[in-house]
């Protein structure tokens, strides 16, 4: 099993935005409904795509600042960031 990272916003720039991998971002919730139908395909792309791309996951409720920092829709739950 692959280890998913979970990055709060100390190491968010690190392991999202300066990442040598391309990065799938999952911004969830605890309470969140559509997060937890998501996380299990995610582990499943993880391990698919282990070394080649990172998944990483944000706690919205733990890291506020986080979901506004980075470019998304309302309402969205992933994220692929461009470098650039």
């Amino acid at each position: 099993m692959v280890d998913i990272k979970h990055a709060p916003e100390a190491t968010f720039d690190e392991l999202v935005l300066k990442a040598a991998r391309p990065v799938i971002v999952d911004f969830w919730a605890a309470w969140c409904g559509p997060c937890k139908l998501v996380a299990p395909e995610l582990e499943k792309l993880a391990e698919k795509y282990d070394g080649t791309v990172d998944v990483v996951k944000v706690d919205v409720d733990a890291n506020p600042g986080l979901d506004l920092a980075a470019p998304l829709e309302p309402g969205r739950v992933l994220a692929i960031p461009e470098r650039g």
